[in-house]
This record gives C-alpha cells, sequence and structure tokens, in this order.
C-alpha cells in the first residue's frame, strides 16, 4: 500500500486542492475504522499495539524515502517537526481509543 506522499511525489501541489484532502482525510477515517474493527474482532489489545506500530514504522519509512528523494532530485525537505507532532498525536489518539495506558 503505497502512502499518500509517494501516490503524489510526482505532482505534490495536488495536495493542496480541498477536494484531495477531503479524500485524505475520508481515507483515513476508513483506516481507522478498519483497525476498529479488526479490534473489536479479536479484542486483543496485543493486536492494536501491533497495528500501531506498524503504522508508525510506514509512516518512518516514508519520511526516510522522502528524505532521500529530497537528497537525490531536490524534492522539498519533508518537514520533521510536523511529521514529529502527528506521529505523537497519532500515538496519543490510538492509545486513548484502545485504552492503552503509556
Amino acid at each position: 500500500m503505497k502512502s499518500i506522499r509517494e501516490i503524489f511525489k510526482n505532482n505534490p501541489s495536488l495536495l493542496d486542492e480541498p477536494e484531495v484532502q477531503l479524500l485524505i482525510d475520508y481515507c483515513e477515517e476508513l483506516q481507522n475504522e478498519i483497525v476498529e474493527f479488526k479490534f473489536q474482532k479479536t479484542d486483543n489489545k496485543e493486536l492494536a499495539m501491533l497495528d500501531m506500530l506498524k503504522e508508525v514504522i510506514k509512516g518512518c519509512n516514508a519520511i526516510e524515502n522522502e528524505q532521500m528523494e529530497h537528497e537525490r532530485y531536490g524534492y522539498p525537505a519533508p518537514d520533521f517537526q510536523e511529521t514529529i507532532s502527528n506521529l505523537k498525536k497519532y500515538i496519543y489518539r490510538r492509545c486513548r481509543d484502545e485504552k492503552i495506558y503509556l
């Protein structure tokens, strides 16, 4: 499965379009619903944690790839501050939703 940045890497300006932003938000909601469904199906916090960790690793890999593209092709550099902030929000939100206490 490709990340949003991978899908739009040839035309990143499309990410600024309101319709694309709505589509991205909708896809993220669907991904969250799928994860919730998996969790409800098994009622297993370990699976929720594994899923969360896989998503975090996938996000980290995407940022690393974006950094390599920046260095190789001169694409805009990743915004690490925003990435870290989004990563923390994601982890805290998932932990709250799954009743996982750090």
